[in-house]
């Protein structure tokens, strides 16, 4: 089913090292609303919802994990030349002692990720605007990011997952609208 190309969806580059910027980014790494989040919340609500809708589920979860690659390959890049002074001058002194330099799921302020984090009602119409909001707090995560990021290569590849949560949430509202009318066609609610 997948095929996986050994390239970065968008290229990811950085400027200088900057632990502080990577624990920022963590957010959409390990976070409520990030990308992990995001991929499994796709593809597990794609078993109940209508035909119509389901391929873009899987769509749109198989590009989540693709962001996911790109986070981490930022954090990396961010991260791989810091010492140990500057991790801890960044707040990652607990990561750097559980984890050294390696990812770890969890969001900026250091909560490990849960599965509570994915939300499924079973409802089609409930998920697809679960689906429209998870949208778009990630694309004012990734604005936050930029407004507090001077990094001009960073923020390019920020700029292109902003803007591709943007078109997700168009797109999930396209389909609630199918919805919408498939179940006022039917009358069921």
């Amino acid at each position: 089913m997948w095929i996986y190309e050994k390239k970065l969806q968008y290229p990811v580059r950085v400027s200088t090292c900057n632990p502080k910027l990577a624990k920022l980014l963590i957010e959409q790494y390990g976070g409520a609303d990030g990308e992990l989040a995001a991929a499994l919340r796709y593809l597990n609500q794609r078993y109940t919802i209508p035909d119509k809708v389901i391929g873009l589920l899987n769509d749109i979860g198989t590009e989540e994990f693709a962001h996911l690659e790109m986070i981490a390959t930022m954090v990396y890049k961010l991260t791989k030349d810091a010492t140990p002074d500057q991790l801890e001058a960044a707040g990652l002194d607990r990561h750097y002692v559980d984890h050294e330099k390696a990812l770890h799921y969890h969001d900026a302020a250091g909560v490990p990720w849960t599965a509570t984090y994915i939300q499924a009602k079973g409802d089609p119409i409930a998920d697809i605007y679960e689906d429209i909001a998870a949208e778009e707090k990630a694309r004012a995560t990734y604005q936050w990011i930029i407004n507090l990021s001077d990094d001009p290569d960073l923020n390019d590849g920020l700029r292109f997952l902003r803007e591709r949560e943007i078109i997700h949430s168009q797109r999930f509202r396209e389909a609630a609208q199918i919805l919408i009318e498939e179940r006022n066609r039917k009358k069921i609610f």
